[in-house]
């Protein structure tokens, strides 16, 4: 089902008790010379993705991807590189103790900041800064591969 489908059958489309999946939010963080992205090695899914979770409270959801960010993170000045959605990615989420198989929609905001200090939370088993030239050392995710390359054209690399 694609997202704009989802939204309209789903009038609890952000709620994580909507057993079809829900909206997600996610940053693609950028180093100061953007350079580099922050990889979470996220501890449930055991693997490398980029910051984010569910929406909460958020008014928006480009809120609920900076609160994600800062608490996975502990790094609070991160801002927004674009209002708009910077990738959109569908993807199953595997049934994990009492939670049933479910799709997240994950809506991906492009953020960037000044500082490359981080504090690893309880989500991940790890943190790291990785070059986007290196990016496929880490992850062989499409969809991780495909925000690092529409990022290349903001930091110039390519």
């Amino acid at each position: 089902m694609s997202t704009l489908d989802f939204l309209h059958k789903n009038k609890n489309c952000t709620s994580s008790d909507n057993l079809r999946g829900h909206i997600t939010a996610s940053a693609w963080v950028l180093s100061p010379y953007r350079t580099e992205t922050l990889l979470t090695h996220h501890r449930k899914l055991n693997r490398w993705l980029q910051l984010g979770g569910h929406i909460d409270d958020d008014a928006t959801v480009q809120e609920a991807a900076f609160r994600e960010a800062v608490e996975e993170s502990g790094i609070e000045n991160i801002y927004l590189i674009e209002d708009s959605i910077f990738d959109i990615d569908v993807h199953l989420i595997p049934a994990r103790n009492e939670v049933a198989e479910h799709y997240h929609y994950d809506l991906r905001f492009l953020f960037q900041t000044e500082r490359k200090d981080f504090v690893i939370s309880h989500e991940s088993n790890e943190l790291a800064w990785v070059k986007l030239t290196d990016i496929g050392n880490f992850v062989s995710d499409e969809s991780v591969l495909r925000m690092c390359r529409k990022s290349r054209a903001y930091s110039g690399t390519q």
